[in-house]
């Protein structure tokens, strides 16, 4: 009887997957073997694309004839500091006993692409059946069906042509736009720089983010503020009064004046005061009066865009460190598969939802969210998110969100401090969306003098619903810290973030209360507001990873972020690493407190080389839709073949441009 053969992209992982097998056969050298299994592992890529002197050792010096380099045929060649393991896995595969060959690498395209290399350079067991294991979790159960539910290899087929295919869109676009680049402008920057010489280091994504940085940057630096004037009436009586603000209307005498500056401010103080003079003594009525009820949901759940964003703000930390954190809890099975887009869960597993809370309940001993979830007992709250906005096929590709599994609390105890609070923070997450929304009582009130209209609302929380558990009353201790990274953080942008008019809406809500529309109210004061404009504000390294999953625009409504979501820039599974590699280059600079992200004066350099030659390489929608495209090669929308054809006229439409331009 022939045995089946299970790999893995990592040690750890591959320890996994021997305890969900009752594997305890002792290590050999590079795998695990039992009665009908073998389980082994890479370490990380093993295999990797050769450099164009491995083609032709000419090609080793930048020389614009030798340029663009386009090969053929694709040569690949084994790492050599990993050449051991590939032997081993290499004998393993080949080995004339093993029926069933299981491709258990990392559930996604950069991990099916490990894995495809290494497949393609061991020749396997031609009599071997090829497998995909494809999983959402590390936990036994999902281990099991994974194995048991394996597909044939070839259903994977299109991810990873996907997959190859970014990786030869990188590489092509990365070495010949560089070493083009270099050859053009490297003299130059190297003399701007004081240096002996100088290269320009160019990438498919890399580039337009540094572009987005830069022009954030500049924007900043060029920012002129204005300054206007706005009016704020007082209404009311001697007990009470409250604060409305003059906005133009139709029937207003400065309706399409020169004198305003936009809607709700003039241009010039004394513009301002000459219109409070004309309103002297004139009755004021309540002409509008709205009450309402507004009702809040609960977030939808974390993908690692949202939760690398989430961690920067609160715990100061990069992407990178978030999905590394992330990651060991993957492994250690508290959470689901990290690298995902989607924010909801799948119709399948919203069935089973009660598995992941119960688990919860039974093993995370956390005074905090046992008491969240015996209210969820005692109130009674819903766990059939099925026809929730939290469940939703459509929008899951390869993986749903990031949740805990309710598994791994053996694990618990030994993690970082840190790690159990970023775990703590995916629980409260998940509780959220079964806990009813939050409610708010709101007043809106229109004041009309003589055509002129100042307008004032408050609103008020009357149930917290989800709120409880995602924005609980903090301790002082917590405050102080709170307001001394704000501050630190107005520092760095060099902005002022106090919402004033949110403290006049709360203060409003009370008086606003006993007012009737009709009524006539007497006007108290008038008062000149100053008022400017504000330039906006730089990214920091978890907001570039949102503005780079919405195709460079940094979108703060959730609501929006979710309807304009598609192919951004680069993936969940690459975002974090461009940061690094940007940081490592010096191109860009990350401050440790803040994370606030400027460029250097070098990255500028490079911005201004890109913008005057390849000026579409900045461009957020042209990297979104090589994106796009590699995503329409995974769902068989297109060929490999018309991506590629593509790609390679691309590169020398560009080249014949720029070899004109020198």
């Amino acid at each position: 009887m022939g045995k089946k053969l299970l790999i893995t992209e990592k040690p750890s992982v591959a320890m996994e997957f021997a305890k969900a097998l009752k594997i305890t056969t002792n290590r050999k050298n590079g795998y695990l073997e039992s009665e009908n299994w073998i389980i082994t592992w890479c370490v990380g890529h093993l295999v990797t694309m050769s450099y164009p002197e491995k083609y032709d050792e000419k090609l080793k010096l930048w020389r614009l004839e030798t340029l663009p380099f386009i090969p053929e045929d694709w040569k690949y060649e084994i790492i050599p500091q990993v050449a051991n393991q590939f032997n081993i896995v290499k004998e393993l595969m080949q080995r004339e006993d093993i029926e069933e060959i299981y491709n258990a690498g990392d559930s996604g395209r950069e991990g099916e692409y490990i894995q495809r290399l290494v497949f393609m350079m061991a020749n396997p067991n031609p009599n071997a059946k090829m497998k995909r294991v494809w999983i959402d979790s590390q936990t036994e159960e999902e281990i099991m069906r994974g194995i048991q539910e394996a597909k044939d290899l070839s259903e994977y087929d299109s991810l990873s042509d996907s997959a190859y295919l970014r990786a030869k869109e990188d590489y092509l676009i990365g070495i010949n736009f560089s070493r083009l680049l270099s050859i053009i402008y490297g003299r130059k920057l190297a003399q701007s720089l004081n240096e002996d010489r100088a290269s320009i280091s160019v990438g498919r994504v890399m580039t337009c983010v540094l572009g987005m940085i830069v022009q954030r940057e500049r924007e900043i630096r060029n920012f002129i503020k204005t300054k206007y004037y706005k009016i704020v009436g007082e209404f009311g009586d001697k007990k009470a009064f409250f604060k409305a603000e003059w906005k133009v209307n139709e029937k207003s005498k400065m309706n399409e004046s020169t004198k305003l500056y936009n809607e709700s401010g003039f241009k010039k103080e004394q513009d301002a005061k000459d219109f409070i003079g004309s309103l002297a003594r004139k009755q004021a009525t309540i002409t509008e009066l709205k009450k309402s009820k507004q009702k809040e949901n609960a977030p939808l759940l974390f993908n690692l865009a949202e939760i690398q964003n989430e961690c920067t703000k609160r715990f100061k930390i990069k992407p990178d460190e978030t999905l590394e954190i992330i990651q060991n809890l993957y492994e250690k099975k508290l959470v689901t598969y990290p690298r995902t887009d989607a924010r909801v869960l799948s119709t399948a597993v919203a069935k089973e939802i009660s598995k992941n809370l119960n688990g919860i309940a039974r093993g995370f001993k956390d005074e905090e969210i046992q008491g969240y979830i015996k209210k969820m007992v005692d109130e009674k709250y819903s766990t059939n998110l099925v026809k929730t906005k939290y469940v939703n096929d459509s929008k899951i590709t390869d993986h749903y969100a990031i949740t805990p599994t309710g598994q791994g609390y053996e694990n618990y105890n030994q993690l970082p401090e840190i790690q159990k609070q970023i775990y703590k923070v995916i629980v409260k997450r998940f509780l959220a969306i079964f806990y009813p929304p939050a409610e708010y009582n709101k007043i809106q009130v229109t004041v009309n003098i003589e055509n002129e209209t100042f307008n004032c609302s408050g609103k008020v929380c009357i149930k917290q619903g989800f709120l409880e558990i995602l924005k609980p009353k903090s301790t002082q201790k917590e405050k102080n810290v709170e307001s001394k990274e704000k501050n630190e953080e107005k520092e760095e942008n060099g902005i002022d973030k106090i919402d004033e008019e949110k403290k006049q809406e709360d203060n409003n809500l009370e008086i606003l209360k006993t007012l009737k529309k009709g009524q006539t109210i007497e006007v108290k004061n008038f008062e000149i507001k100053d008022a400017e404009t504000s330039p906006p504000t730089r990214y920091n390294s978890g907001s570039i990873i949102l503005a780079m999953e919405n195709a460079g625009k940094l979108i703060e409504e959730e609501e929006l972020r979710e309807q304009i979501k598609g192919a951004g820039i680069g993936t969940s599974a690459t975002r974090a690493e461009i940061m690094k590699k940007l940081e490592k280059i010096q191109y860009i600079e990350i401050n440790s407190k803040t994370q606030i992200i400027t460029p250097t004066g070098k990255g500028e350099k490079i911005y201004d080389i890109v913008y005057h030659s390849m000026p579409d390489m900045l461009n957020p929608k042209l990297t979104a839709s090589w994106e796009k495209g590699l995503d329409m090669v995974a769902k068989k929308e297109i060929k490999p073949e018309e991506f590629m054809s593509k790609l390679k006229d691309y590169i020398h439409v560009k080249f014949n441009k720029l070899v004109v331009k020198m």
